[in-house]
């Protein structure tokens, strides 16, 4: 079976890494040769069932990540003792990852076959006989052209992330803070780095040192000796009407985008990429290899699900921006009921991973 993956990102870079390990022919095209900035400082959180399936069809990965042991969750009115800690002590919550570090890892695959065209269109893979056509390049014509139904949400925000370099330390539990503003994640990257992640309820872009001045407004445990520079993106809920056209399949951040507060941006294509990994591998079992068949059984699978993970992330951003107005009289008493039953702090805590 011969699949074409458009778009050089970490999205199609995964998924190649998997299909050539089961011996899948695939190629990756994009209309550029995409360098992608050295400085760039954002990061990507992986959780601990999804970076098992990483380590498991791509090995290499398991010398990347810093694993977090928990996620302690805090609002502004109760910085001071967290609402909620979620945790296991059998296994780390998530592992953090720079963007940069794990692209250039997965791309080093000597394996991997990169083409660019400077044009492309579907008359472009005639001739190249692919089976299945997978999409994730936002910014194509066949995006353009095919793909541009989709429920978006925009919060009217916008988030901004930096690494701040500190005082060695232990390092591996994850905060979240519901401030008045927005939420504000501490995600350690080593004994001596930390990733930032705030979403601010504005679409005003703040400067390092307003940023630095939040971090320091809830900041309890870090001596920090330097912040990087701020990388600043608008946030918005998105998910794609239709995943298919033809033989080409939509995929990645193409077909769902969600709020970055609870970190699942990326899991969510992860979980995209295990589904569609088994779909492959039991319609060749049966001598299948239509791609337009294979696009419609992932979509039948997936979309709905993808609709309301994304959704559920959605309400969670809405409860605590509707409880930071009410000083968290709503959040309160909620957490003090999952922290007080075992049986609903282990629910919270298997659906956080």
């Amino acid at each position: 079976m011969n699949i074409c993956l458009l778009g050089n990102n970490l999205t199609n870079l995964v998924l190649a890494n998997i299909l050539i390990k089961k011996k899948i022919s695939v190629d990756i095209i994009s209309q550029t040769n995409r360098q992608l900035a050295k400085k760039t400082v954002r990061t990507i959180a992986i959780s601990n069932k999804n970076y098992n399936f990483l380590i498991k069809n791509i090995k290499e990965v398991s010398t990347l990540g810093w694993p977090a042991k928990s996620i302690k969750i805090y609002s502004d009115n109760t910085n001071s003792s967290e609402l909620f800690e979620f945790k296991n002590k059998k296994q780390n919550n998530f592992y953090l990852f720079k963007y940069v570090e794990l692209y250039n890892l997965l791309k080093k695959n000597k394996f991997l076959k990169f083409i660019k065209l400077k044009k492309y269109n579907l008359e472009s893979f005639k001739n190249r006989k692919y089976n299945l056509i997978i999409n994730s390049d936002q910014n194509n014509f066949i995006t353009k052209k095919y793909f541009q139904k989709k429920i978006v949400k925009n919060y009217k925000s916008i988030a901004h992330t930096a690494l701040i370099t500190h005082q060695k330390i232990e390092n591996k539990i994850a905060t979240q803070i519901f401030t008045k503003n927005g939420p504000l994640a501490f995600l350690p990257l080593s004994n001596q780095q930390t990733s930032i992640v705030f979403s601010n309820n504005s679409t005003k872009v703040i400067d390092k040192a307003s940023l630095l001045q939040t971090i320091e407004n809830y900041n309890s445990k870090y001596k920090i000796k330097k912040i990087s520079e701020v990388e600043s993106f608008s946030i918005k809920f998105l998910v794609l009407r239709n995943y298919i056209y033809k033989n080409i399949l939509s995929f990645g951040d193409l077909i769902h985008k969600v709020h970055p507060l609870a970190g699942q941006g990326f899991n969510m294509t992860i979980r995209d990429i295990k589904s569609l990994t088994k779909i492959l591998e039991e319609n060749l079992k049966l001598g299948i290899n239509d791609g337009e068949t294979i696009a419609q059984i992932f979509q039948e699978k997936n979309k709905h699900l993808n609709f309301i993970y994304g959704l559920g992330i959605d309400t969670i951003n809405s409860f605590f921006k509707i409880d930071s107005k009410f000083k968290n009289n709503f959040s309160n008493p909620i957490f003090k009921i999952l922290k007080g039953n075992k049986l609903l702090n282990n629910f919270a805590t298997f659906l956080s991973n």
